[in-house]
């Protein structure tokens, strides 16, 4: 058997949404997404985060809605934002309304939290009225007091009973444009909490460990539950949640996907840790050239390699490589598809490889039609 074979994930067949113009479920790329930590009342600070946030890649943000302020803050930034707002809605249903008339593309809510029905129907009328979807999202530590007395303690059962008894509610009112999120900080709850979700519900799932910790914690711990149930085909939109700034939390989000190769975006670098035979420093070298590559948003691979044991292996099947060691102090090996190609002084490595990988860029959207996929550098 190939190893492509081994890499093939069976997506879970889901029906599709639309958050703004990005699709939702069904055959659509897995999206990316994240939250501002701004007090969104402040727009101009809010839009700001936001323009990194779409640099850094996301497809869709989310920004809190507390208070009065926030949604009249929304009107300006959903029409500077270039991708899908959501907004995060908390008790307060007639801040619903608000976000849905000034332009939010969907609505966090949970249904039971928000009020009387007749709170419900209108909430769900204004998303109707203003083209907005919505996602339940259940959270562990979040759950009602009538679900943790009757199972004892936050459980998958009781977070996926929550996420029904919501989506319930939205189904009777004839709206299906949702998805559901059964979200908790304990990676095991989770992931159970999400496998008996996809078996209950054919909408979209909105993936994320909550409250997963600092940058490395954090992402081990992501890595590790969203990693599971997006192997095992579970996961149609997915949320990192660090202690950390959120453009992270995207970068994160691509590379957790690209691991899968469930999406590319960007240069994938695949490099070695380093040890004594490096004929240059690695660690370094991998340092700057992750800051350096950051406005390619072209899916293209680079691989990095000390010395040429495994290099020229590696190199094989990267688009662009480089090997250290060998002979010749000093220089390494450079590899264009997969090929051994010229020498290089390791002085001139970095330059040289943002060169190669910028061309290499220009090269595949020419022929796709396109104009080099660049960010904007930082």
């Amino acid at each position: 058997m190939s190893i492509r074979a081994y890499r093939d994930i069976h997506r879970r067949k889901s029906r599709q949404i639309m958050v703004g113009k990005v699709p939702v479920g069904g055959d659509a790329p897995i999206s990316v997404q994240t939250m501002t930590n701004t007090v969104t009342g402040d727009a101009r600070a809010t839009i700001d985060q936001i323009r990194a946030i779409e640099e850094a890649g996301a497809d869709i943000v989310r920004v809190s809605c507390p208070d009065e302020d926030a949604t009249r803050a929304m009107k300006a930034i959903c029409k500077a934002a270039a991708i899908p707002v959501v907004a995060d809605i908390h008790f307060h249903y007639k801040r619903a309304i608000e976000a849905a008339v000034n332009g939010a593309a969907c609505l966090r809510i949970n249904p039971g939290n928000i009020g009387s029905a007749q709170r419900v129907k209108e909430v769900v009328k204004a998303a109707r009225d203003h083209g907005c979807s919505m996602r339940i999202g259940v959270n562990a530590g979040s759950l009602e007091k009538e679900l943790l007395e009757k199972y004892g303690e936050p459980c998958p059962e009781a977070m996926v009973e929550s996420a029904l008894n919501h989506a319930r509610i939205l189904d009777d009112l004839d709206f299906r444009e949702y998805k559901i999120s059964v979200k908790a900080s304990d990676a095991f709850l989770a992931v159970a909490a999400y496998q008996q979700l996809a078996d209950a519900v054919d909408c979209p799932i909105h993936l994320g460990i909550t409250e997963a910790g600092g940058m490395i914690s954090g992402t081990v711990k992501s890595s590790i539950g969203m990693g599971m149930l997006l192997w095992s085909g579970i996961g149609d939109t997915i949320r990192v949640s660090l202690s950390a700034d959120p453009v992270e939390e995207v970068r994160v989000g691509f590379d957790i996907l690209k691991s899968l190769n469930l999406r590319h975006r960007g240069v994938n670098i695949v490099s070695c840790p380093s040890c004594a035979r490096q004929g240059f420093n690695v660690i370094e070298t991998v340092k700057v050239l992750e800051d350096r590559l950051k406005h390619i948003s072209t899916p293209m691979s680079l691989s990095i390699i000390g010395c040429v044991v495994n290099g020229p292996g590696e190199a094989r099947e990267t688009d662009l490589g480089f090997t250290g060691g060998g002979a010749g102090k000093g220089h390494g090996q450079i590899y264009l598809n997969g090929k051994p190609e010229y020498r290089l002084d390791n002085k001139d490595l970095v330059e040289h490889i943002v060169e190669l990988c910028e061309k290499k860029a220009a090269e595949i959207e020419a022929a796709r039609g396109n104009t080099p996929a660049l960010e904007p550098a930082q």
